[in-house]
């Protein structure tokens, strides 16, 4: 890190107001582009401090001077630059930024998409139809957002019919773009998607992003869990750690412990059980995590040691049924082999296989299970597995 950065990021004022005098008033691409670099490695107070400290030095004189940090994006000082440039904008400065969102880099585009969902130019619309599908999922977020400011409907259509597609790459494009639309309406149709997708815990965990967690899972009861649990499977796979935080994820499961249990929510905790023991046992998961991060996973750990697991094995069997969105999660936990069994009958021929699996980890598992099983499977590659086990 620079001298520069390192007095642009600190506490003295003596230190940070010339620096950032002369970064906005030069401007001094050279520093902003290292701070942008140092995204990762700055706290959020200290990318707000920094925030606050440029814009005291933007003013009528100087604000064009922001152009020309625009091609290094960083979501930390996106809302300062764009709010001092709609500030002073004007029919020139609109212009500008309609060239940049054409030909500039993908950082330029970024910044200028959000620009636009503030000065709502038609002759934008095009370009940000353009930008929505952009692989740089900051672009294609603000091209999206901003479309939704324009009442433009068509994206979204489109992201709905993407949900329905057969395609998990699709699925789960439709739910981005979903979300970045903002439109909570939409929430039910990408929680209907994560009932029936193969990428169940990606797309749950951008569900977050359009309406609290805590909020999906009061409002929408079992589906709500569902896409809890499936958020829980996919913490330090699909979504970071840090990601506990901005999910509630401590406080959602304090609220399932201490509220009125149900065969799903004991499947849920015992799930988060499984989930934190691991990310706790095994240093590669919390090794580059801040103190913060670590400290929260503990703590989430040391809660979920409060629930008794015999107990929630137990009320979890209840979802031991064909038509539970939990049944594949309570096989995991179950030592109920009666209610196994019932399941080798199931027309669900991955249920059947699971099932049968379940049996044999248990020890249980019979040449009549397998047999009984067999009845209901016409998938020759899940007849060969069962054989084989």
């Amino acid at each position: 890190m620079s001298d520069k950065l390192k007095q642009l990021t600190g506490k003295n004022p003596k230190d940070f107001e010339p620096v950032a005098y002369s970064l906005i008033n030069t401007p001094d691409i050279d520093l902003f582009a290292e701070l942008v670099g140092k995204e990762d490695f700055l706290y959020d107070f200290i990318k707000q401090n920094v925030s606050k400290r440029l814009e005291k030095n933007c003013n009528k004189g100087n604000y064009l001077n922001l152009i020309k940090l625009l091609k290094y994006y960083s979501p930390s000082y996106e809302d300062f630059i764009i709010g001092q440039l709609v500030k002073y904008a004007d029919e020139d400065l609109t212009d500008t930024m309609l060239d940049l969102l054409e030909n500039g880099n993908e950082n330029e585009k970024t910044y200028c998409a959000k620009y636009f969902s503030f000065i709502k130019d038609p002759l934008a619309l095009d370009l940000l139809k353009q930008n929505a599908y952009s692989e740089n999922s900051y672009l294609s977020a603000n091209a999206i957002k901003t479309l939704s400011e324009f009442g433009e409907r068509e994206i979204y259509d489109e992201a709905i019919r993407k949900l329905k597609s057969d395609d998990e790459f699709e699925q789960l494009s439709g739910a981005k773009i979903l979300v970045s639309y903002g439109d909570k309406s939409s929430c039910e149709n990408i929680i209907n998607a994560v009932k029936t997708a193969s990428f169940a815990e990606n797309i749950a965990s951008e569900l977050p992003y359009l309406m609290p967690l805590r909020e999906i899972v009061k409002k929408y009861a079992s589906d709500g869990l569902y896409v809890l649990n499936q958020i829980i499977s996919g913490l330090g796979e699909v979504s970071g750690l840090s990601q506990v935080f901005d999910f509630e994820i401590y406080e959602i499961l304090e609220s399932l412990i201490n509220g009125d249990m149900t065969s799903q929510s004991a499947v849920v905790l015992l799930n988060a059980k499984d989930k934190f023991e691991t990310l706790t046992e095994n240093d590669e998961y919390l090794y580059d995590e801040t103190k913060d991060t670590k400290e929260e996973i503990r703590d989430i750990k040391n809660l979920l040691d409060t629930a008794d697991r015999l107990y929630l094995s137990e009320l979890a069997d209840n979802e031991l049924k064909p038509e539970s969105l939990f049944v594949f999660n309570a096989l995991e936990f179950t030592n109920n082999t009666p209610k196994v069994r019932e399941l080798l009958s199931s027309e669900n021929q991955t249920l059947v296989l699971k099932s049968v699996e379940t049996l044999k980890k248990l020890g249980t598992l019979t040449a009549q299970d397998k047999d009984t099983a067999l009845e209901n499977i016409s998938n020759e590659n899940i007849t060969d597995i069962i054989m084989a086990i």
